[in-house]
């Protein structure tokens, strides 16, 4: 990239630019957040004697928002202390920081006039070189410049975030017809890079990609309810999971949305399109007319489409609307052989196959609304994006669908599908027929592990950037070293293999404890370094707890030992391993896989890792040398024999005893369970390639392996101390008599046992003691149920 971008100006402190300014920081870009000037005194600042011309009171709008960023949830921020890199200030008396600034976003009210009127302002200041975009869902950014000088057209385009801007993906990067084309590169490169989204180019129509698509689809979903007198609860069973999307699928989606802003989405097409058809398809709905002018608009509105409320028990039940009558009432269990058929199926490509393909009237109202959206979607190529992949990828991180919509196609069967099409009355894009009619069976293909998609009537390669490493790709070509049923060693070149877990839910057990032994071996033949790491939904939740709740039952005392001397034994030899082994983490990493992080000698995790030591939340400890890496981590960093372990050892012994998991990456560290050395990455997709860089560094700078250490502990009377709080928190009410036992397991353990304050001590005691705890929890009555609750309800059980 030719410019870098450090510091920037976003204008307008709602939710949309307080969460833009709020990710800038996350990404370490130093940042002003301005608004406008109040035009009148709150109570309080009346209060405080303020007058309306106070610096406080002028900036009180961005003020107030940065103040809520640290309140806000799901958290803007990756870490609090973040909200600093954040300026507010507002536009009469600092919109002179534009020319301070390497990027200028706009996020104002939806409206085009305001819009206009504020880049006027903004190019008052504007010095050539800055990049100045408008975040916007859906206003022409031609439109929008359409007075500015030619330079600044050049430096203009348009940067639409979703909402919240830290979790979705989705960046739509919309250039005028001046912007540069290599400042639009640029940006597309940065975004990705240092933003971490995923970056598509869309053309400059109503609502862009995403949002074009996905109205056009939830609108024909409704219309198709209406017409065939389907409830809420059933179209969000059929277009949902089984479908190949989120969960929140079609009315919960749009609760979350807010029912006005989707209102507000379906107008911009309604009002910008020419074709009588299409624009019919964008006409809002009275249902929702009506619930908006109700104000039951969703979640913020506390009622939309389903309503929250308790029963006469006390117990919450979430109602669902009956659009005939307009009451809220109990929702209906929703079955059928297709929907159990896609719940079996695994993948999303199964999944849906097996939807359509099932034949009861769930199939037919999801083909209904499928055929549509493909249709539709393959009629705005070229309008709305110039390929197939930019429509896929929007999509898949604006929308979560698993599938876009070709590749939803390929899933069903290209030929077969548009021949059922045609035979139903639909007239399928020409382009769609004459690339069947050439021969080609699908939009996209696979050929020595690399994608070629359908790109004006002929495959085109896909070309992924250096920093994406695809693991799927590497195994077709044939990469794979060695593999068993839970992981598998794979060839990333430059010297380093990556060890890739892929048991159900990455759940460690005896497969993958096994493959990583035989991994070091292959690495100490053949390869410089090794990097753990996988592309599943997330890194791993832990041990495989199915096992261990079997053989607790059985009492199979000897066999639980085992399993945990090999967990131990195999995390001590990556500690002890002669070559640079690096871990990376993403999403869900818990217990084990905390565990399975914590010997490597670097960890580069993704932004997005949620991180913990939960053991004890299903009645255990950690014991695969969780508890052992976190005291010797405290004696490390207080090497005076003099020094004071137990604040340390109290904050721990918080964390572990409260099941803390992280909210990022950066939060881990703030937790204690990474160290100060560890690295974050933004974007998820670099995460392989970052972390292989990390090994190929390790190995440059002359690696030399860890030697084992003798360390200090607390001992008796740290484990006093530990113990006398859990002691108070039970009298308080706040944990139970079995939670007790466990911490009292826990203090013993952290602080090294009941030896003398000070004494030092081995690796092999510690993991010894996890052991024995561990051991003697697995024949607690109420751990066991607590396993099991687990394995049953997916949620933890405080017995």
């Amino acid at each position: 990239m030719s410019k870098s971008i450090r510091k920037a100006v976003v204008i307008g402190s709602g939710v949309m630019g307080s969460g833009i300014a709020a990710h800038l920081a996350n990404v370490g870009i130093a940042c002003h957040l301005l608004d406008v000037v109040p035009g009148t005194l709150t109570p309080e600042e009346q209060a405080k004697g303020l007058t309306p011309q106070h610096p406080a009171v002028r900036s009180r709008l961005a003020a107030g928002a940065v103040a809520r960023l640290a309140k806000t949830k799901p958290a803007p921020l990756y870490d609090e202390s973040f909200a600093a890199r954040i300026t507010p200030g507002n536009l009469e008396d600092h919109l002179h920081v534009v020319g301070e600034a390497d990027w200028v976003i706009e996020v104002v009210v939806e409206n085009l006039q305001v819009k206009k009127e504020l880049l006027r302002r903004v190019e008052e200041h504007w010095k050539p070189g800055t990049v100045v975009s408008s975040n916007t869902s859906g206003i022409s950014i031609n439109a929008m410049s359409a007075d500015c000088g030619a330079e600044f057209k050049r430096h203009f385009l348009g940067t639409h975030f979703f909402n919240p801007p830290r979790y979705m993906q989705l960046l739509e990067l919309i250039p005028g017809e001046h912007t540069d084309p290599q400042l639009l590169q640029d940006m597309k490169g940065f975004c990705s890079r240092v933003l971490g989204k995923g970056v598509v180019t869309a053309k400059d129509t109503p609502n862009f990609i995403a949002n074009r698509i996905g109205t056009y689809g939830l609108l024909v979903t409704l219309q198709a309810m209406t017409e065939k007198g389907f409830t809420v609860e059933e179209i969000d069973a059929v277009t949902g999971p089984a479908m190949g999307r989120p969960k929140s699928a079609t009315f919960r989606t749009l609760d979350l949305v807010g029912l006005d802003t989707f209102v507000h989405v379906a107008n911009n097409v309604y009002e910008n399109v020419t074709d009588e058809a299409e624009k019919q398809v964008f006409a809002v709905p009275g249902v929702l007319r009506t619930m908006v002018e109700k104000g039951w608009l969703g979640e913020k509105s506390g009622q939309g489409f389903y309503l929250k409320r308790k029963g006469e028990d006390g117990r919450s039940e979430i109602l669902s609307l009956d659009l005939g009558t307009m009451d809220y009432r109990s929702q209906k269990k929703t079955g059928s052989g297709s929907l159990e058929a896609a719940k079996l199926a695994k993948g999303a490509r199964e999944k849906v196959k097996a939807l359509i393909g099932a034949g009861d009237k769930y199939s037919d109202l999801a083909w209904d609304i499928l055929k549509l959206v493909l249709v539709y979607s393959a009629e705005r190529l070229g309008e709305i994006a110039d390929t197939v992949q930019e429509i896929d990828e929007a999509m898949r991180w604006g929308f979560n669908w698993e599938l876009g919509p070709f590749e939803t196609w390929d899933a069903l069967g290209l030929v077969r599908s548009v021949n059922r099409m045609e035979a139903e009355g639909l007239t399928v894009p020409a382009w769609v027929k004459e690339w069947i009619e050439a021969g080609n069976r699908s939009f996209y293909r696979q050929e020595e592990g690399r994608t070629f998609y359908v790109h004006q009537g002929a495959y085109t390669a896909l070309d992924q950037p250096k920093e994406v490493i695809s693991l799927r790709a590497l195994k077709e070509r044939n990469k794979v070293v060695r593999s068993n049923s839970g992981a598998s060693l794979i060839d990333i070149g430059d010297g380093i293999a990556c060890l890739e877990f892929h048991s159900p839910n990455n759940a460690i057990g005896a497969d993958i404890l096994t493959m990583i032994g035989q991994s070091l071996e292959e690495v100490r033949r053949g390869f410089d370094g090794l990097v753990i790491a996988n592309q599943g939904r997330n890194f791993c939740v832990g041990a495989n707890l199915m096992i261990l709740l079997m053989e607790a039952q059985d009492e199979e005392w000897e066999e639980i030992d085992g399993i945990i001397r090999l967990f131990q034994n195999t995390m001590y030899k990556v500690k002890r391993f002669e070559k640079p082994v690096v871990a990376a983490p993403h999403r869900m990493t818990l217990g084990g896989g905390v565990e399975a992080c914590m010997p490597a000698d670097r960890i580069v995790a993704a932004a997005e890792t949620y991180y913990g030591l939960v053991e004890v939340g299903v009645g255990v400890i950690p014991a695969g040398g969780g508890c052992k890496e976190l005291a010797l981590r405290i004696a490390r960093n207080n090497p005076h024999p003099d020094s004071d372990l137990q604040p340390y050892l109290n904050q721990v012994f918080e964390t572990v005893g409260m099941a803390k998991v992280s909210t990022s990456g950066h939060d881990a560290k703030n937790l204690g369970l990474m160290t100060p050395g560890d690295r974050i990455v933004a974007n998820q997709d670099h995460l392989i390639y970052e972390a292989k860089q990390s090994a190929l560094q390790l190995v440059a700078s002359g690696y030399e392996p860890v030697r084992e250490e003798k360390f200090r502990v607390a001992g008796a009377e740290g484990k006093a101390v530990l113990t006398l709080g859990a002691l108070g928190l039970r009298q308080g009410g706040y944990i139970s008599d079995h939670d007790l036992h466990i911490a009292k397991k826990l203090a013993h353990v952290l602080a090294g046992g009941d030896v003398p304050a000070g004494t030092l001590v081995t690796e092999q005691y510690m993991l010894d003691l996890e052991r024995e705890a561990f051991l003697s929890l697995c024949g607690e009555p109420k751990t066991q149920a607590r396993m099991s609750h687990m394995l049953s309800k997916g949620k933890a059980l405080r017995n």
